[in-house]
């Protein structure tokens, strides 16, 4: 074991040895990790969630994120992985492992994660975008095989069918379950025989799948398969994060209910501030941060906390800025903030006094916060 600071957190690391690897698509590869029995207990996971890899690139240790392709049931780590340059971290990770190697492994994290309702008549939606499609697949195949009263709809994106990862799989799935699943493709730079399919998932693209395939429900004839879908799951890009929850909320869906992950840093909030806040000055902010103290003094609260002391250079922990993927939580131990929107944390937490400073206005002159909790 091996532990190591990450996005401001102590971390551990172990080495599990790869059994699998294969390429997918021209810049797409998975990998399947071998987990030895006294690390099965570490190794625990919910669907949706990911691991971090720590392995050499250009000589230089580089650690990041990858999202799980399988489900827990299956007990094993699979991991679906995108080359995003041929001299990027990836593109070495790809290269220079190989089946029986060992790599340092984090164990599970992540909050994309869904209660499982076995005894529930559900319908579930899934809109993801290329690689984006790895934690809703670890989802899709966990709820067929947990919930057999849940019926799901995909909707994946892709540039082109030469890009599209996992066809094969997600087909397998369809045919095995095809009264409870189905999958739709959607390609940007391909053309398709019905327009529907043409174009990127956007909130134009939600209101026609809305309008032409959710629309009659067997179950109920005086609603629309829409109105009765109860999660729905987004994975991609932040923009179209961002675009696609937006719609979904102005199509009725409740904020809890939709759920998101993100596979990039996004700076943008997901939905819109509707609040004003009165203008404070001078807000001094003290933090604890890998067991130092740090104090600054931000000049308003008209911009969120978080975004301030990068701007003042602070070595806070972050990934997104969004409120997704919670690397910025910490402990207010003094003073008041208006928490805004966040994918993040649960309601006991939020009692316990955790915020995400990236989402966080402060409400009075002094503020205290802790980001070594845990």
């Amino acid at each position: 074991m091996e532990q190591q600071i990450y996005k401001g957190k102590l971390t551990q690391f172990h080495r599990l040895k790869i059994a699998k690897k294969e390429k997918l698509t021209k810049n797409t590869f998975s990998l399947e990790l071998e987990i030895p029995e006294d690390l099965k207990d570490n190794f625990q996971f919910e669907a949706g969630q990911f691991v971090s890899i720590k392995f050499k690139s250009h000589g230089e240790d580089v650690i990041n994120d990858y999202s799980m392709t399988s489900a827990p049931y299956e007990q094993k780590i699979s991991l679906g992985i995108k080359i995003n340059s041929q001299e990027g971290a990836t593109s070495q990770l790809f290269n220079n492992y190989e089946i029986g190697d060992e790599i340092l492994i984090s164990e599970p994290n992540g909050r994309f994660t869904l209660v499982s309702k076995p005894h529930e008549f559900r319908t579930i939606v899934g809109f993801a975008a290329g690689i984006g499609i790895t934690p809703i697949l670890s989802h899709f195949k966990n709820i067929l095989h947990n919930e057999p009263r849940t019926r799901l709809f995909l909707f994946f994106g892709n540039k082109n069918t030469g890009d599209l990862i996992y066809r094969d799989l997600l087909d397998d799935l369809a045919k095995k379950y095809n009264d409870r699943l189905q999958i739709f493709y959607f390609y940007s730079q391909e053309k398709t025989a019905d327009q529907l399919f043409y174009g990127r998932l956007d909130a134009k693209k939600l209101n026609l799948i809305i309008n032409q395939i959710l629309h009659l429900d067997d179950t109920d004839e005086e609603s629309t398969i829409w109105d009765a879908v109860d999660e729905v799951l987004i994975c991609g890009k932040g923009e179209m994060i961002k675009t696609l929850a937006n719609a979904c909320y102005h199509h009725g869906i409740p904020k809890k209910n939709i759920h998101f992950e993100l596979f990039e840093e996004f700076n943008d909030d997901i939905y819109p501030i509707e609040e004003e806040f009165p203008l404070i000055r001078d807000v001094q902010v003290d933090f604890k941060m890998l067991g130092k103290l740090y104090k600054s003094e931000l000049q308003d609260n008209r911009e969120k906390i978080l975004q301030q002391l990068l701007t003042q250079g602070f070595p806070v922990p972050y990934s997104c800025k969004s409120g997704i993927c919670g690397s910025c939580e910490c402990t207010l131990e003094e003073g008041e903030v208006e928490l805004l929107e966040n994918e993040y944390l649960t309601e006991k937490e939020e009692a316990q006094g955790k915020i995400l400073a990236c989402m966080s206005i402060a409400k009075t002159k002094k503020i205290k916060l802790n980001f070594d909790f845990n």
